[in-house]
């Protein structure tokens, strides 16, 4: 069963919990190891962060908690916002589809960028009475973002899609207007792609857009472009297969037109685990990857987590929630349009969890 706990939480489990809607992440003071458990026993964790990350994680913590003596918390509220918070100590972990920074891992001492899911930006866009998905380039693609390309007939779309009657209609961009982390996706394939993107807004979690209008999180973007004709915008596949919206078939680095498909997204990844070997912090960007069938906006999404907790219970509970969802969360996270890790990188990364400690003593999460 789930409640809510504040703007965009999801509580999962039974019971009454109070410290899953505050306490402190990595720290504990006087109450708070009580706190730590539950009504009935039940350890209460609290994260925030990527509402890329919320849809797979709401199921993952609700299957877990089925069979589980834990409470999960997770606050849907964007990634920015979301490595503040795991920065200021305010939640126990932290998700963001968009890896710390050095400067802002300075400031957490043991924090991990660990990735747990794979997922693809889509471009979505409401033209109603086309019947086959419009064709993108990155290029184009940066061009309308730019502002530069302000009509759906325009020649370089029309050439992009022989034989569609694109309409003379004017081009609406809607973009985040809050810290995310994909936005950070999207402006990083932006970047890569376009010469005078990286000139101009960059990449980033939030950058100064030349044109068009913002949504608050996903949930924004998704409806301001479900309610306006013409509009264009980047939403996280999951919220388009739920919302129903037509996706673009974006040209990779091979020259194909692909959609965000869980194949194409994994076939984004397939050469990650040998990259990882010069990343071993896991901050490894994999959009514009190579390849016949890569989708070329897909992206990994992170748990921000410390390597040491003080707080013992809610140390081996998250550790223990997130390698079950490692080893048993694949088809749950297919259903909703995520991909799931490459199995090497799923051992790389189950092996950081498994190294956690806690208490005065760091001691071994999984001793």
């Amino acid at each position: 069963m789930a409640r809510l706990c504040g703007s965009g939480a999801v509580v999962l489990g039974v019971g009454v919990l109070l410290a899953a809607c505050g306490g402190e992440g990595g720290k504990t003071t006087p109450g708070q190891m009580a706190q730590s458990e539950a009504a009935g026993g039940k350890v209460a964790l609290t994260g925030a962060g990527s509402t890329f990350d919320a849809p797979v994680f709401t199921r993952w913590f609700q299957e877990y908690a089925q069979s589980h003596p834990v409470q999960i918390n997770y606050q849907s509220i964007g990634s920015g916002a979301g490595i503040r918070q795991f920065t200021e100590g305010t939640v126990d972990f932290g998700a963001s589809d968009a890896p710390m920074t050095d400067e802002q891992l300075a400031k957490v001492p043991g924090a991990m960028n660990l990735p747990v899911i794979l997922g693809s930006v889509a471009i979505t866009y409401n033209l109603p009475g086309l019947q086959q998905p419009i064709r993108l380039t990155g290029d184009v693609l940066a061009d309308i973002f730019l502002g530069k390309i302000k009509k759906w007939n325009d020649p370089r779309l029309a050439a992009l899609n022989p034989g569609v009657a694109l309409p003379d209609k004017d081009i609406l961009v809607v973009h985040r207007s809050d810290g995310s982390g994909t936005s950070y996706v999207f402006t990083d394939y932006l970047s890569t792609v376009s010469p005078a993107w990286k000139a101009g807004p960059g990449k980033g979690t939030a950058v100064a857009w030349p044109t068009g209008l913002g949504g608050k999180g996903s949930e924004g973007v998704t409806g301001q472009v479900k309610q306006t004709e013409g509009a264009i915008g980047y939403v996280e596949q999951s919220y388009a297969m739920q919302n129903q919206l037509p996706t673009a078939s974006v040209r990779n680095r091979a020259g194909a037109f692909v959609q965000p498909t869980i194949e194409a997204t994994t076939a984004a990844a397939a050469q990650a685990n040998q990259q990882l070997q010069q990343h071993p912090d896991f901050r490894l960007s994999i959009v514009d990857a190579p390849g016949a069938e890569a989708y070329p906006i897909a992206a990994w999404s992170y748990l921000l987590a410390r390597s040491h907790m003080d707080d013992c219970p809610k140390a081996k509970a998250l550790s223990d929630a997130f390698r079950w969802s490692l080893a048993q969360g694949d088809e749950p996270a297919k259903r909703l349009g995520y991909a799931p890790l490459p199995q090497p990188v799923k051992e790389r990364v189950t092996a950081k969890l498994q190294g956690m400690t806690c208490g005065p003593g760091n001691t071994p999460v999984s001793g």
